[in-house]
């Protein structure tokens, strides 16, 4: 794929998103399958002063993990990569995928050993993050397998793609930043509220937020970008909640997802496709039934659900919430070896009300900014 939007892509990472400096080490995580913009970013980085370091794998191999590894396999982690995890000043990762399908067959017991297992990783990599220490960031590379799951032909979904991550191609930097500029009034707004009252279609959630920081989700963590977020005080989050999109996670889809919470924890929990799957993976731990983010999607650009989440949590009139692991710079104590992002649609009779003011209704800010 010879394209120069993806020149563009690798300098917005590289250049904007995490600014490399002269002399950070930059790990660069990706499949082969992302060949292309591995080429673009390994270039940019390097032009920028970084050292780049590979970490690649072929996408045929994690389907031969799980059917060949032992439980001692599953759960071993190579120093290379805790070393890069600990020490490497940035990471930038790369998703693509030539079967976003290949692990549907995997036992899901197998998946949670797994995810067990890094999670002491996940948990490092996420306070260095939120001291400053690692600056990080992620974005998709276009493939047939997630043009076919989006239903559209690769050239569609390319299209679809780089317009949700750089919507002023001429300067997508500076669309970021004023982008920035308007989230920041939202979250000046929220700042201080201590009481969250999400209602839609069977959704009745009520949350505290006190003492929580909301994040201003501008293009730096995840290209494209698009959300506010916070992490919801832990044993709070009470009511029903219907997810109206598929909650896809580790290639699983999981349809019509009911959750409902007493002090904060997911006391039951129904499907009406994959239930198993979904109950198994909120039995990981602890953590896995707690709610560690809520976020309102804000990307104009992204109208379509996808089936990646890293598109679709920032749909524009809807919200998400995330079981597991919450991030520490909102002021999150959760922790979980899961991280399972679900999506609501708010468009239809939607609401969101902070200390009893009506902020967002119909997939729309209410605000005097």
């Amino acid at each position: 794929m010879h394209d120069e939007r993806l020149l563009k892509l690798a300098d917005l990472l590289v250049n904007y998103s995490v600014s490399v400096k002269p002399g950070d080490r930059v790990a660069i995580q990706a499949s082969t399958a992302a060949s292309p913009l591995i080429q673009a970013v390994f270039a940019s980085v390097l032009q920028a002063g970084g050292h780049p370091y590979l970490m690649t794998s072929l996408p045929e191999l994690e389907p031969l993990l799980y059917k060949h590894a032992s439980k001692e396999q599953l759960q071993y982690i190579p120093e290379p990569a805790r070393h890069v995890f600990e020490n490497y000043e940035v990471m930038i990762s790369l998703i693509a995928e030539n079967n976003t399908r290949a692990l549907n067959n995997v036992a899901p017991e197998k998946v949670v050993l797994r995810e067990k297992a890094h999670e002491e990783l996940r948990g490092t990599f996420l306070q260095r993050a939120a001291r400053g220490e690692l600056r990080w960031t992620l974005t998709l590379f276009p493939t047939e397998a997630h043009a076919q799951d989006a239903e559209m032909s690769l050239a569609e979904y390319e299209d679809f793609v780089f317009n949700a991550c750089m919507p002023d191609m001429n300067d997508p930097v500076a669309y970021w930043k004023n982008f920035s500029t308007k989230q920041e009034k939202i979250i000046t707004w929220l700042k201080g509220k201590e009481n969250i009252h999400v209602i839609g279609p069977e959704t009745d959630l009520r949350l505290s937020v006190k003492g929580r920081t909301f994040i201003n989700c501008d293009c730096h963590v995840n290209v494209p970008d698009g959300e506010i977020f916070t992490g919801p005080v832990e044993q709070s989050v009470e009511g029903h909640v219907y997810f109206s999109y598929p909650a896809i996670y580790r290639g699983r889809e999981v349809n019509g997802v009911r959750l409902w919470f007493e002090g904060g924890k997911v006391i039951k929990a129904t499907a009406e496709k994959n239930e198993d799957f979904l109950v198994k993976t909120l039995d990981t731990d602890e953590g896995a039934r707690f709610v560690g983010e809520f976020a309102i999607g804000t990307n104009e650009g992204i109208r379509q659900f996808s089936k990646e989440i890293l598109f679709d949590e920032k749909i524009a009139g809807s919200f998400h919430m995330a079981l597991g692991a919450g991030y520490p710079e909102t002021g999150s104590v959760n922790k979980s070896a899961i991280h399972w992002d679900m999506i609501c649609d708010l468009y239809r009779g939607g609401e969101i009300w902070a200390d009893g003011e009506c902020f967002y209704r119909d997939g729309q800010f209410h605000l005097e900014l």
